[in-house]
């Protein structure tokens, strides 16, 4: 069954009548896509990315995945943002989120330069000691600080561990084709190089050799993700709202911002969909939260997460709606049995597999929230399989562009990224920030730090 889309739980917060009217606000949309006369438009290259534009790279690198699995023990991607958050989500969505933890014929992969802690970075490098490694460095310009340290102290434990030569064979870099320090890092030192391309943005990337690469090394199948995807973009190159699920999701998700619902949940029933949400927080946040405008994105994981903020969506600030991913089948089930005592009272589960109470959960709490005034939303698929990630993935970039478009934003840029590193160069010592370092130290001292 292909993804479906289920409003029939938004009776009371949005009218037929709604939906027709905003429907030539999304055919404008649809045209400024589609003819990439938009905002943004030189970074609509995702648009078409199924199957693979460029084929002798794919085959060298689902030949390069096969090398580093039979070579390596442990494969070490370093990267943030759109550099691995749509790795890390395939590899939970379609493996597990326990991945490395579990029995498996194929390498621990752990991520990096995603953050500057040192007891992270610290962590991964005890994780490594003793085993075979790869790396696989994903990085545009090779400069951004975070996935430039980590790289660059993993450059030299491989250099120590393999010599020059020997670490050449096992540090792949995704990076531009032509520009750049990693670029010509990799040329000088031998790494084998694999591209981003120029017209597609890091969070639009996870159909790039960006995912590609780590999610075929934990053996997934990135010819049945990208034959999906490349079925989602017929899917969803209707203008229509009724026929084109993510137009229609896009479509309410601005029908609902209008009437002052500034945020939006992405919710889960499985702890295997949450760094999907970190991908989604991310592809909508950077994308709509710009001039002043957007819908603030966030993820939950429920049952977990009702026992904390399942109380602030119940009752708390009119400000929220809630979409919801509905998984019809788990990978493996598990039969509840009774128990002779029934001590805990809950023999009246017995009998029955988890995933049914898992599927009553999700029900009882949807129509607690509807009561409680959340509109809910619920996207439907079949299973934790290459064919839903690759069609759902699509699915929520196709509807964040057309979302933006219909926010009268650029959904293709992030602006306001650069602030905080422009702040921490200069306080840092960077070359060229003095002077806004005298700046930022003088506002430091009337604030006491």
């Amino acid at each position: 069954m292909p993804l479906t889309l289920n409003t029939s739980y938004l009776a009371d917060f949005i009218s037929p009548h709604e939906l027709e009217y905003i429907q030539p606000q999304v055919d404008a949309a649809h045209s400024l896509l589609h003819r990439k006369t938009g905002p943004g438009n030189d970074f609509l290259g995702w648009l078409d990315l199924a199957p693979a534009k460029d084929a002798d790279e794919f085959t060298r690198l689902k030949e390069s995945a096969v090398w580093i699995q039979q070579n390596a023990d442990v494969l070490v991607v370093i990267g943030i943002g759109g550099s691995y958050l749509g790795a890390r989500a395939a590899i939970d969505y379609l493996r597990s989120p326990n991945y490395n933890s579990l029995p498996k014929d194929t390498p621990d992969i752990i991520f990096v330069g995603n953050t500057l802690s040192p007891d992270a970075l610290n962590e991964a490098l005890l994780l490594c000691k003793g085993k075979r490694i790869c790396v696989n460095i994903i990085s545009k310009s090779g400069t951004t600080t975070e996935p430039a340290l980590a790289f660059r102290v993993f450059r030299a434990l491989m250099e120590e561990q393999y010599g020059k030569e020997g670490a050449a064979r096992r540090i792949f870099c995704t990076t531009d084709r032509a520009r750049g320090s990693l670029k010509s890092l990799a040329d000088t030192q031998g790494y084998p190089t694999f591209v981003i391309p120029d017209d597609v943005g890091g969070r639009f990337s996870v159909f790039t050799p960006v995912g590609l690469l780590p999610i075929a090394v934990a053996g997934c199948d990135v010819d049945a993700i990208l034959a999906a995807c490349a079925e989602a973009q017929q899917t969803f190159a209707q203008p229509s709202i009724e026929k084109n699920p993510a137009y229609a999701y896009a479509a309410i998700r601005s029908l609902l911002h209008r009437k002052g619902r500034t945020a939006e949940v992405l919710v889960s029933y499985e702890p295997a969909l949450v760094m999907l949400g970190e991908w989604y927080k991310q592809l909508f946040g950077e994308s709509e939260g710009k001039d002043g405008k957007g819908i603030y994105p966030t993820s939950m994981c429920f049952s977990t997460d009702l026992h904390s903020l399942g109380q602030f969506v119940q009752e708390g600030s009119n400000i929220l709606f809630e979409t919801v991913i509905q998984i019809a089948r788990p990978h493996r089930d598990f039969f509840i049995k009774s128990d002779p005592t029934d001590f805990d009272g809950l023999n009246f589960l017995a009998g029955q597999e988890l995933s049914n109470v898992n599927q009553k959960a999700l029900l009882g709490t949807l129509l607690a929230h509807l009561e409680g005034g959340v509109p809910n939303l619920v996207i439907e698929v079949d299973d934790r399989s290459e064919r839903s990630f690759g069609e759902l993935i699509f699915f929520f970039e196709k509807a964040c562009a057309v979302g933006g478009y219909l926010l009268g934003v650029n959904p293709f840029d992030q602006p306001g990224v650069e602030a905080y590193k422009k702040n921490m160069f200069a306080l840092l010592g960077k070359p060229g920030f003095e002077d806004q370092r005298k700046e930022l130290d003088g506002r430091l001292t009337r604030l006491g730090l």
